[in-house]
């Protein structure tokens, strides 16, 4: 029997059946990708604003290797696992360590995120600053991760112009025991780094980012670009030095970024591929196969979802990625560190599920359903 239930102000839903994936055997080989992965609270700790994160470390931990399992490696300890936004530089530290020895223990492809999150809010030098990431980069290449030189709340605000980045980088990407992925998060996910690079115009920015890497190309393995801007990601990717990887970030415009064009493709880092990691592992199996109808096919009904997952203000996106994890049967909980869960709205949580059972990510429909029930009746008194 068709599963039901009624939805505020969509009315009666009636649940679809998901499509059949196939298993995976093998890693993606046509892209390098990552999905950044979200962290599982423990449901009876202080995870309060403001609170020391409290982390369920079995829960987390059986997250990444479902992705491993997918043929997807992990991005750890980046913004979707609340960087900044309810997970401490303690809690963090230990994700990393975590995550490390569980990577070498299945074979898992691992990067993690170096930022300088254990600063006070404030103003610091810069020599304080490239102390903070040093520091991180240290605990990252002791779990056997490649880096991802986070973007820096600090050092945006400390900055006095493109000349202090490419002297915190350059310092950095000299340190590193290997190539680094570099990281430009945009201000619509977070406020905080509005002018990174040095500049509010975004032309001058890419110039400074394009100078960075010109400077070490073989110290670079890539940089994520988080902006939502699919023909600013194209131009730049056109403009980097061979060898140097685009990891999209466009989490508005992932497929045919990833499909790439007769002058080249970006690979992927990116948050939405935690909510719908069997169905992205699918489709690029299907471009591994060189089977551009079934990629598309795949991916089209995932852009909605993606979309709304992301809509302003998209730094709160972790909130959906939470609940799609407990509706998914990931974890049993819908509780989040830093007390996100109550970051969104519930009729934007409604229309979050509508369109994650269109796309087909919810793969036991039953229990997807009563799992929404229930949160309807203490959210809005839904019976």
């Amino acid at each position: 029997m068709p599963t039901h239930l009624d939805l505020p102000g969509l009315g009666r839903h009636r649940m679809s059946e998901p499509a059949p994936l196939p298993a995976a055997t093998t890693p993606v080989t046509s892209r390098v990708v990552y999905a950044a992965a979200h962290v599982v609270a423990d449901p009876l700790g202080p995870n309060a604003p403001g609170a020391p994160a409290a982390v369920d470390w079995d829960t987390t931990l059986a997250f990444r290797r479902h992705l491993w399992s997918l043929g997807l490696g992990v991005a750890d300890a980046m913004d979707t696992a609340q960087r900044g936004m309810g997970l401490d530089w303690r809690a963090t530290r230990e994700l990393i360590t975590r995550s490390g020895a569980e990577a070498r223990a299945t074979g898992g492809r691992l990067a993690c995120g170096v930022g300088t999150d254990q600063l006070a809010p404030g103003t610091h030098t810069l020599d304080t600053i490239t102390a903070a990431y040093e520091e991180q980069l240290a605990v990252v290449e002791d779990a056997g991760a490649r880096p991802i030189l986070m973007a820096s709340r600090a050092l945006a605000r400390t900055a006095r112009g493109a000349d202090d980045y490419l002297r915190v980088y350059g310092d950095l990407i000299a340190r590193s025991a290997r190539p680094v992925i570099l990281h430009w998060l945009g201000e619509m996910f977070d406020p905080a780094l509005t002018g990174y690079w040095g500049s509010p115009d975004l032309d001058t920015a890419t110039g400074t980012v394009l100078t960075l890497i010109a400077s070490a190309p073989d110290r670079i393995d890539g940089i994520k670009v988080s902006l939502l801007d699919a023909d600013r990601e194209i131009a730049l990717r056109r403009a980097l030095p061979a060898g140097v990887r685009l990891y999209t970030g466009d989490d508005f415009n992932y497929p045919a970024l990833i499909r790439g064009d007769e002058l080249g493709h970006s690979d992927a880092l990116l948050g939405v591929f935690d909510p719908i990691a069997p169905v992205a592992a699918a489709a690029l199996r299907a471009l591994d196969a060189g089977d551009l109808d079934r990629y598309d096919a795949l991916f089209a009904p995932t852009l909605p979802l993606a979309r709304h997952l992301f809509a302003a203000p998209t730094y709160h996106y972790k909130t959906g990625i939470v609940l799609l994890a407990w509706l998914a049967g990931h974890q049993d909980h819908f509780t989040m560190v830093g007390g996100a869960q109550a970051a969104r709205s519930v009729p934007h949580l409604v229309e979050l599920f509508r369109l994650a059972d269109t796309a087909g990510v919810l793969p036991d429909p039953e229990l997807a359903a009563d799992r929404m029930r229930r949160f309807l009746s203490v959210a809005v008194g839904t019976r």
